[in-house]
Parts: C-alpha cells; structure tokens; sequence
C-alpha cells in the first residue's frame, strides 16, 4: 500500500535531501560548538550560524543578523517573548484562533496579573478587524497573532493589524509557525516587532530548531528567560546586554541549524512564490473533489471554501461517523496520514463550531500531488459511503 502523507501542517515531510546532508555533515565532518574553541573548525561553525541569521534576516526583512535569536521552536520563541515582556498589570490583545503555543502562555500570565482579550473572528476564522479599537484598554501592551489557523488554514492580515499597532504604541508579536517559508513576511512593511518562527515546517529544517527576529527596542524591553554561558563576556556573571547572546544561553542545536540553512537554501532557489503557488493548487483542487461529499451530507468542510488567504490546511467534520475512526482508516486501509482531534488549538476549534470534536486535517506541502489529492478525497468518499 503507498503511503501519502498529508499532515504537513504538524511538520514537513520529506525534507529536500540536502537537509539530511547538512546535519549529518556537521555532525560527522565538523562536530564543534561555537563561542568556545580557538581554533579554525569553531569559526567554520561560527560562520555557518552566521550566515544563517544573514539569510533568515533577510527572508523577513528583519533588522539586523544578530537581531535572529535561535530557539528550539516557535512554543519557545513565543515563550520568550511573552513572559520577557508582560508584567503584572499589563493587558494583552490576541486572536480567537490562536493555537496553545500563544493561549498557555497568557492563561499561566494571567494568573501572575496579565489579562487578554480575544479579538473574535468569523466562522471561517477571519479576523473582524473592526472590533480591534473597542477592545483597547489603557494598560494595553501589545497584541500576539498568528498569521495563519494551523486549523482551518485562514491566514490574518498582519499589515493593517500591524498598523493598528503603530498607531497605538502597541508591540506586535507574530507567530509564523504555519507561514514561515510559505507566504511573504516582511516585518518593515508589516510593523511587526517579533517574529516567532519554527524550521521544521515550512522553511524545511528539522525538528529542534526555531527562532525569533526582534527589532532592538522591544529586546531591551525583555527580561530573558533562560541564562546561562554564552562563551561571551565570561569574566562576569552577569547576563550579556547585546543580540544575540542575551537571549541565546547554553549549547545550541548546530546540526539542527546546518540543517535549517540547508533549507533555507533550497527555498532561495526554488522560490516561497512557486512553494506556495503549488500547495494552493493542490488545495483548490482538493476542496472541489470534497464539494459533492458536502454536499451529500457526509462530510462538513470547515473555514474558508477558496483558496484566497489561506494555507494548504483543509479541515473537516464527517457527519455520520467518528473522526478517529475516519482517521484511523484513511491511514490503515489507505495510507493516507492525517492529523484528527483539536490540534491544540481549543478556542479556534470553538471559533469555528467544531469544539469538541476537532476536524480531520490534510495538509499539503510541496512534495505533495495531485494523486495525492485524489486520492485522499477518494478513500473519504469510500470511508463515509462505509465501502
């Protein structure tokens, strides 16, 4: 039985070969750390990292390479960036389509003092823009937003949102988690402060390697959250003051990073344009082999019927008969892998009218096809008529 992996929304899958190359070079050819050793392999390593930071700069229009601080992933870099920032008394705007990588953070703040308001959206999980000013408060800080539902793959207009918050003094924090490498960021245009992003996803690294870009006057706002050895400023025990070793502590994941810039680098020749030309392709095409199922009354599809705005998620409902149970046969009896239940993210699950139960998801990615398509909506059909 072929397999046909659709859940590419959780992680990338295959990876270009040059990724597995890369960690697999720097573990057997190079093997060192950085900010440590004197000696030419350590500044071999140094400049891989280097040029990392460089190329993820330069993908989002971030400020500066060293302002590109490397995490284990985006729940980290969101972690980071909201309990460095949010004091006692502070009040948060976000989305109602926020995934648990924003809401567990605010909910374990908001036991320390910090409150939130959910900005509501649509049932197709579009932001309702208008309702932003009468949510203000005075003590309102800042607002943390995803730029697309890892749900029903609705992306959220990040440019006026971002305005929003020039205008007001607000600080803008984005998680990228579903966009990065897959739809155009630029945080200059987009007045975007911090920008959360992970590598095993659309940028195509692998797992255990993420990050933010932070512009300057919001990381002399944050208190770090880990400290540790840098290898720089060694003679105090104090945190260093500057990017990226304020925020960087310990060892880092260096194959993971090699791997990442391998990534990064196939991106660059193959174009995030034609990435994401491809996968709306495929989902357009998807959502019009589901319509007759819908129509039938076999399946509900959830969010957005077009392919404007939105990502290569397609979630859905089937109506007479058990998601896990759907899941678990489009996968044992067809080989098709998908993701079911709530992809913690409860309050958008809520958002969309699909709480408790959650949605089956397909998720496209570039290596995906149209037989694969096909095939999905095929083995659907065949599971909701009970063939």
């Amino acid at each position: 039985m072929e397999k046909r992996y659709l859940d590419n929304a959780a992680t990338t899958f295959p990876k270009p070969p040059e990724v597995a190359e890369a960690v697999a070079a720097y573990i057997t050819g190079l093997g060192c750390n950085i900010n440590r050793g004197c000696y030419g392999s350590a500044y071999e390593a140094e400049n891989m990292v280097f040029e990392t930071r460089e190329m993820l700069c330069r993908l989002y229009h971030g400020p500066d390479c060293k302002n590109v601080i490397f995490t284990k992933n985006v729940t980290e870099s969101l972690n980071v960036l909201l309990k460095g920032l949010l004091q006692p008394g502070d009040h948060v705007l976000t989305s109602s389509m926020e995934h648990n990588a924003v809401m567990r953070p605010l909910v374990q703040l908001e036991k320390k003092g910090v409150s939130f308001t959910r900005i509501p959206c649509s049932e197709t999980g579009e932001l309702q823009l208008d309702t932003m000013e009468g949510l203000l408060q005075p003590n309102t800080r800042a607002v943390v937003l995803t730029h697309a539902s890892n749900v029903c793959g609705t992306v959220l207009p990040l440019e006026p949102v971002g305005a929003f918050c020039k205008q007001h003094g607000l600080v803008f924090i984005v998680d990228a988690a579903q966009t990065a490498g897959v739809l155009d960021l630029n945080m200059e245009q987009m007045s975007i402060d911090a920008l959360a992003f992970t590598g095993h996803k659309g940028l195509l690294g692998p797992q255990g390697i993420g990050g933010f870009v932070i512009r300057d006057e919001l990381a002399a706002q944050l208190e770090p959250l880990l400290s540790g050895g840098t290898g720089s400023v060694s003679h105090t025990e104090e945190i260093p003051t500057f990017l990226p070793d304020r925020f960087e502590p310990g060892t880092m994941n260096l194959p993971g990073i090699a791997g990442l810039q391998a990534g990064l680098h196939w991106l660059e020749q193959t174009g995030i344009e034609t990435v994401r030309a491809h996968e709306a392709a495929l989902t357009g095409h998807f959502l019009e082999q589901l319509t007759p199922l819908e129509a039938e009354g076999l399946i509900r599809i959830v969010g957005k019927r077009d392919v404007e705005n939105r990502t290569g998620v397609v979630s859905l409902q089937t109506t007479d008969l058990d998601q896990a149970t759907a899941a678990f046969e489009l996968d044992s009896q067809y080989g098709i892998m998908t993701r079911v239940g709530l992809h913690c993210a409860p309050i958008a699950h809520k958002t969309l009218g699909t709480y408790p139960a959650g949605t089956i998801r397909f998720s496209f990615g570039w290596w995906n096809t149209i037989e694969d398509a096909d095939a999905a909506a095929q083995a659907l059909e065949a599971i909701c008529h009970g063939i």
